[in-house]
């Protein structure tokens, strides 16, 4: 399956998404984001598949936005469809049974910096700049922007962010709590292999019931949220994988879980 806007890894347990656009400092279009929801689909059907991993050609940027010039010819319902489309893929990246890791390795600004919003975990070059600069095209944020932004960062955060359209480095984006960790520019890879390769060895199941507990029961009242995580957390005594994990542990050895 060929791919004109990136590309696809897979060795063993890992894939890795490298958005390839970097003469347009890999700018998210149409297409892009029609391979990505191929790879998405593919990815989420592949149970050999533990991790992925999403980063830009390149050393310049993970994704410098939306392209602006398809912008030009949009009309709103253009827009309005362009946008809704957007916002689905984010969610099916962010709702991949599996962890997704986003390397960053310089500018994720707009659908760059949503799509970075999007995964699980961000590793960050000391490079990277990050920012949602849409206010200074006389627009806003469209796929997930000032909703994921605020609730990662609070809203007057966010909205200092958004309003002024200013790109911010790593180290404050760190601090902002947007990265997870800042790595210099030629060490981010080897980090991101040697988390995905953590990752990669823990049960299937469990990653998934982690994930589902952590997004479904973010926005909860927190009695029902507990009582969702209590369901999971019960689920998990139906699988394989629980078995060998306790197994494993009384038997000083390392677990060899199977996703079952």
């Amino acid at each position: 399956m060929g791919f004109q806007t990136l590309d696809l890894w897979i060795e063993g347990c890992l894939a890795i998404i490298t958005l390839n656009r970097p003469k347009a400092l890999n700018a998210i279009n149409g297409m892009m984001v029609e391979e990505l929801e191929r790879i998405v689909r593919q990815i989420q059907d592949d149970p050999s598949v533990r991790v992925v991993v999403i980063t830009g050609a390149g050393d310049k940027a993970f994704a410098a936005g939306a392209d602006i010039t398809e912008f030009k010819a949009m009309s709103p319902t253009d827009a309005w469809m362009f946008v809704q489309r957007l916002q689905r893929l984010f969610l099916q990246i962010e709702r991949l049974p599996k962890p997704v890791i986003a390397a960053v390795n310089g500018y994720a600004l707009g659908g760059g910096c949503e799509l970075m919003m999007a995964c699980d975990i961000v590793y960050a070059s000391d490079a990277a700049k990050i920012g949602q600069p849409e206010i200074n095209l006389g627009i806003i944020p469209g796929g997930g922007g000032t909703q994921r932004l605020a609730r990662l960062i609070g809203k007057q955060r966010a909205k200092e962010l958004v309003l002024t359209g200013e790109m911010i480095g790593a180290q404050e984006a760190w601090g902002l709590g947007l990265l997870n960790k800042v790595i210099p520019a030629d060490q981010l890879m080897v980090e991101v292999r040697k988390l995905a390769d953590k990752l990669a060895i823990k049960a299937p199941l469990a990653v998934k019931a982690v994930k589902e507990a952590i997004e479904d029961g973010y926005d909860m009242a927190l009695e029902r949220a507990l009582a969702y995580e209590g369901k999971l957390f019960a689920l998990c005594f139906a699988t394989e994988d629980k078995t060998e994990g306790v197994n494993a542990f009384l038997e000083k050895r390392p677990p060899n879980f199977k996703g079952k």
